[in-house]
This record gives structure tokens, sequence and C-alpha cells, in this order.
């Protein structure tokens, strides 16, 4: 699921979910997370057993760590990212000590190290007014009552194990907001961090957990689930009766898989018919941003408090522009024209991203959608009907922002972007593409248009192929090895800079089927080894003619994503052929 769908479901009606919080939701606040901990103990450890002295600085280069690693695990540590790994670590570490485990992790957990970043902000101030009604967290530290005091001026009463009985009253009784540790709370007694406390939840505590399951969906950001416990704490909300009415959404950075006790989990959750998905985010902070932004009913007063600065013109004189020879040359063309209507599809029912894109893809290219708030698509209004039939109650034009600048329009960026390498695309032996990293330009190797392809083919030579003696690894959803082919390529993005918007594109290479590009590695490093500022600068202009179809220097080309359509139906853009540069300073 992409964020924005998430979004837009938790501001449609926020008390429908609560929120469950890992370690890396406080590490933004300047925290250590399990993974620091771990570390640290290990150095520790290696320290004292071998007479050493190791800084915190040094554990950033990947040699000692790997010898500190080596040694601990010659002294009966589990293996590096082992599940029992954070466990037996303490366990080692500390034995039954508990008191020295809490004062270490009262340490490292202290407020004094504490700095609230908007994240925190955003969930104390939706706690506070009630747009949140349940949390739960792992974590031992204070972020989020710190974060509800300094928003809101009042204290939030963390439960955990001490009162986990409490917990389940408070939430049969509707008391909320509702804020569960469910690994105890490192001022008390019971931490949970020794393998016979991980092994078994506070049965009271899990309870709490489940029953609130059976009221909320639940949002789990910056845990990585690695934790079996946890895990199976999610897996009996699964079986009781009504799990998670409102949707599981699991949040990870953008770039990373979930891992497979994560991904059986979802599924498992599919299987019982509750909405679950993996949400890639860029942080905890910029997702709960987006959600505080576009939430209705937040009170003002704790709206100051999460911004905590407004906005204002900012007037710094800028140098005059050079006049000496240019200096730098970008990989970045004016576009002086953008489309300024679109269509929107009106659903008899929410469309998810997985029926969305199937339509996109069956219509081999004829459509271009995007979902934020709604469903916004380029392409024939005949097409959009007949992918999507009686789902589709009916068919609105848009009109487009011409302000790009904000954080809030990447997703419309990425819809223009797509729109745009198909403009590019069209009637050349090019193909289109669209993947987590941008839209991309590659050379089809079908094609027979060598002469179009030529100003390439002067610099690199052949411009697709097989690479020899690569097969695709043979996994359990491909079984069969394949071969891999490769063309080059160039990854377009739209960026706006100064108040200008600009294409900006990027030589490289694509690779087939594309779950291959990391075994095909050597062969990239080797295909890109010499291309340095002159080979460069010709590739550059070698795409700049291909796509925009002219070599001359200052040419204005109009290209369109489709041969018909109206304006809402056919994006159309106007292009520069010469690039942005800079002059050195008189």
């Amino acid at each position: 699921m992409d964020q924005s769908e998430l979004t837009a479901l938790v501001c449609f009606r926020p008390q429908n979910f609560a929120w469950f919080l890992g370690a890396g939701a406080s590490r933004s606040a300047g925290l250590q997370t399990a993974t620091d901990l771990l570390w640290d103990m290990k150095r520790q450890f290696y320290c004292r057993e071998e007479n050493q002295e190791i800084s915190r600085q040094e554990m950033q280069v990947d040699a000692i760590k790997a010898k500190i690693q080596a040694f601990v695990e010659s002294k009966g540590f589990p293996k590096l990212w082992d599940d029992e790994e954070y466990p037996a670590c303490f366990q080692k570490i500390f034995g039954d000590d508990r008191e020295r485990q809490r004062k270490y992790i009262a340490a490292k957990l202290s407020e004094d190290n504490i700095s609230l970043s908007v994240g925190h902000r955003v969930l104390g101030a939706m706690l506070a007014s009630g747009l949140t009604r349940a949390a739960f967290t792992t974590n031992f530290d204070t972020v989020i009552e710190k974060a509800v005091a300094e928003v809101a001026g009042r204290s939030l009463a963390a439960f955990h194990i001490e009162g986990a009985k409490s917990a389940n009253d408070a939430l049969n009784n509707e008391e909320y907001p509702l804020y569960c540790k469910i690994h105890g709370d490192f001022r008390y007694d019971s931490i949970k961090n020794l393998p016979q406390d991980l092994a078994e939840q506070n049965a009271q505590l899990s309870q709490c957990m489940v029953n609130a399951a059976n009221r909320f969906g639940f949002v789990i950001t910056g845990y990585s689930g690695r934790d079996e416990s946890v895990i199976g704490l999610f897996r009996s909300a699964l079986a009781s009766a009504n799990p998670f009415p409102h949707g599981l959404f699991w949040t990870g950075m953008k770039g990373s898989q979930p891992i497979e006790p994560v991904q059986e989990l979802l599924d498992e959750a599919k299987a019982k018919d509750v909405k679950a998905a993996y949400v890639p985010i860029e942080t905890f902070d910029s997702l709960l941003s987006r959600i505080w932004r576009n939430v209705e009913g937040k009170p003002a007063e704790l709206d100051r408090k999460v911004r905590k600065s407004e906005t204002s013109d900012v007037r710094i004189p800028m140098p005059k522009a050079g006049t000496q020879a240019p200096l730098l040359r970008f990989n970045a063309l004016p576009v002086k024209r953008l489309p300024s209507h679109c269509l929107r599809l009106n659903f008899s029912k929410p469309m998810d991203w997985t029926a969305l894109r199937s339509a996109q893809s069956e219509s081999e290219g004829r459509l271009v959608i995007t979902k934020a708030a709604g469903v916004w698509a380029w392409g024939e209004r005949k097409i959009a009907h007949d992918h999507f039939g009686s789902a589709l109650t009916s068919i609105d034009d848009v009109a487009l922002s011409d302000d790009l600048s904000g954080s809030e329009t990447l997703h419309l960026r990425g819809f223009i972007a797509d729109a745009l390498s198909k403009a590019l695309s069209r009637d050349k032996p090019l193909l289109a593409r669209t993947n987590r990293s941008g839209s991309w330009l590659i050379i089809d190797r079908h094609s027979d248009d060598a002469g179009a392809v030529a100003p390439l083919q002067s610099i690199v030579g052949r411009t697709s192929g097989v690479i020899p003696g690569l097969f695709t690894a043979s996994t359990q959803d491909h079984p069969e090895q394949e071969k891999v082919y490769w063309s080059e390529a160039a990854r377009i993005s739209l960026e706006v800079r100064e108040g200008r918007n600009w294409l900006t594109i990027d030589p490289d290479i694509w690779i087939w089927p594309s779950r291959a590009r990391r075994d095909a590695t050597d062969f990239l490093d080797r295909r890109r080894a010499d291309r340095f500022n002159d080979k460069y600068n010709a590739l550059l202009n070698a795409w700049i003619e291909i796509s925009l179809g002219t070599n001359e220097r200052a040419a204005e080309v109009d290209v369109s994503s489709f041969e018909n359509g109206t304006e809402s139906e056919n994006p159309s853009f106007t292009i520069g052929s010469r690039t942005a540069f800079s002059r050195r300073l008189s």
C-alpha cells in the first residue's frame, strides 16, 4: 500500500486506529535502538574480557564490529541477527541481575537524552486530543509521555506489566487515551529483556492488546517484527472473534521489504479477510506529519505546539549572476509547460492500489493512474470504463496545481513524471517504465530502429544484450532460471528549484528481470566504470537527442503521452533542450 493511501484511511477516522511503536519511533528522539544497545553491550563485553579500549565512534568501522562479533560468538553469543540475539545478550551481560539491567537501560534512555521530533509531537497531540485513543509499544523510554506533556501540558500515565489488570479495565471502560508498554518500564522491576521474559508475555497485558485489536485497526511503525513473542500477540489477535476491524498496516522504510514473520502475519490476516498491507514510508516523522497535515478537527492550540514554528518569508539576497565561462553543467532540462488537468475516477467503493496497478498494466500503457485522497488518471475515458466496468460510477475533470514545490505534492510529481516518460518514449524505440526508484526511459532491445539510437551507439557501442553466463536465482516464486538481459536506460524525474520545473535525466542501465539487478552488480560495475565527466556529458547529449528528437541547443519541444484525447485525457509538455548550467562569479 502507498503511504498516501494509508494517510487517507487514517485521516478519514483517526479514532479507528491504534498505534504500535517500535524502537525506530524513538530513534528520531535521539535514543538508542535495540540494535544500538546490542552493539554497545558487545563492545563493553569485548573490552572487559580482552582488556581493550574501543570508543563508540570506532564502532562505526565495519572491521572493528566484525572483530567484536567474531569474539562474542566464540564466547557463546548468538550469531548476528539471530532471533534470540537480543535477550541472549542481556542474559550474557547481566545474568539475572535485574537491578544492573534497569540502571543500564535507565542511563541509555534518560529523559536528558530525549529530543522530541515532529512525529512524537503529532502522536502526543493526537493522544491528548482524542484523535488517537490507544497506543502500544515495546519501548521502555518516556518519549510519548514527554510529547503529551510538551504539546498538551498534561500527563500521560503508561500502563505496564505492574499495572496490567488496570490496562484491561481502562480499555473496557473506554478511559482513553490508553498507552501500554508491553515490555515493561525501566523505572520498575518488570523489564522484559531476558529470555524467560520474552518467551512468555504477561497474560493480562497481552489480553489488553488483543482486546484492543478487536476494536481498532492497528498501524505498526518503527518495529522490525523480530520479536516472536510480539508477533505471537498479533497472531492471537487474528484468532479472536473480530480481528483488526479497520485493518492491519505494517510500515517500513522505503526500499526495504518486510521480514518473513511479518509477511506471514500479513498474509494470515488477509486470509481472514482483514485489510492488511505493508506500507513503505520515508520516516516515522514524515508519516505522522502527513497525517497531521491532512486530519480534520485538530485543535488550533495543539497545532501550534506541534508545528512549534510558523513559516515566514525569508529574503536572502542572491549573488549577481556570473558572467565568466560556464563552470558546471547540470542534467536538468527546463519544463516550460506542464499539463493543467487530469481525470478523477469515482468508484462505488474504495479501490486499493493492487486493483489500480492491475488496470494500469492491463491497459498496456494507455492509462496513467495515481491515488491520494482520490484516484486521478490520464487516458481516454472509454478505456477507463472498459477496465473498471460498473465499479466506476463517474469521471470528472480536475484542475492540477501549478505549484509542485511542497512535500505534499510528491505523489503528483511522480504522477506527472510517469506521464512524461510515456510522452518522451512515444513513437521512439524506447520503453517507459516506473518502479520505486522513479520513472525510466529504456532502449527497446527488440526494436530494429538502429538509426534512432545512433547517438548512444556512437558512445557505448551496443545498447542492449544478454549478460553472458548469468542466470536468475531459482526461488519459490520463480523456480525456473532465466537469462538476464540489459539495456541502456535513463532515470527521469520532475524537480522544482528556484520556483521553476525541471526534468532531470540520469543515464543508467536497466536489467531484466528486475530481481536480477543485485546479481548483475559485477556487470554493471564494468559497464559503467569509465563514465566520468566527459563520457557522462556525451551520454546526456545522446539521451536529450533521442528523447526530444532534436540535437538543437536551444529548441523547445512539445510532447504528449498519447496520440489522441482531450486536455484532461492526454497530458502535454513543452521541454527545452538546453540544460541548466552555472557560470563562474565575476
